[in-house]
């Protein structure tokens, strides 16, 4: 009730951004989550995201491309990955998002590509070199991701979404370090 009046207090840029990325929460529970664009609001939503911490600022600034993109391939990943226990139970009742329709296999390819994507974007994309920052986060991202899609996890198992959360907070991580080429 009180996020419409917050949003725009930070200022009408942040209010409408935040709001778009809400919408894209809202988006998804009212009908997306059974299409095959089920991924369009995770993207938009967490693209979003680098935006809304350099729209808070003074003066508003938009995120830079690479920010967006990276948030955006981290929101798709999250989407693939947290469906993967629920794929038979969302099958059964008549949910066809993408995960569902992608399959087990092909969902974890597809989600450890984003993190690998999102990584490499927020290494080699922002000005100047990667860093010691970036080298390191881009080492624990692949480790991460090569325990969470490179090992038989049973199809049950929450393991993978937690290492693909573990190699999500390595990119936010990555994100944060170059936070001062963001604005």
């Amino acid at each position: 009730m009180l996020c419409v009046p917050l949003s725009f207090a930070v200022g009408w840029q942040f209010g409408v951004v935040h709001l778009v990325a809400v919408g894209g929460g809202w988006a998804y529970d009212l009908g997306l989550k059974g299409r095959l664009g089920s991924f369009v609001p995770y993207a938009v939503s967490f693209g979003l995201l680098p935006s809304l911490a350099t729209l808070s600022l003074d003066p508003a600034v938009w995120a830079p491309w690479w920010g967006t993109a990276a948030g955006a391939c981290l929101g798709v990943a999250a989407h693939l990955a947290n469906a993967l226990p629920d794929l038979a139970d969302d099958r059964a009742t008549g949910v066809h998002g993408l995960p569902q329709r992608l399959g087990a296999t092909a969902s974890r390819v597809v989600a450890a590509g984003c993190l690998a994507a999102g990584a490499l974007l927020l290494a080699f994309a922002p000005p100047g070199p990667p860093g010691v920052a970036g080298l390191v986060g881009l080492a624990a991202t692949a480790l991460l991701l090569v325990a969470a899609f490179g090992v038989s996890w049973p199809t049950a198992s929450r393991a993978p979404f937690a290492l693909t959360v573990a190699a999500a907070l390595a990119v936010v991580a990555m994100l944060i370090a170059r936070g001062t080429v963001l604005a």
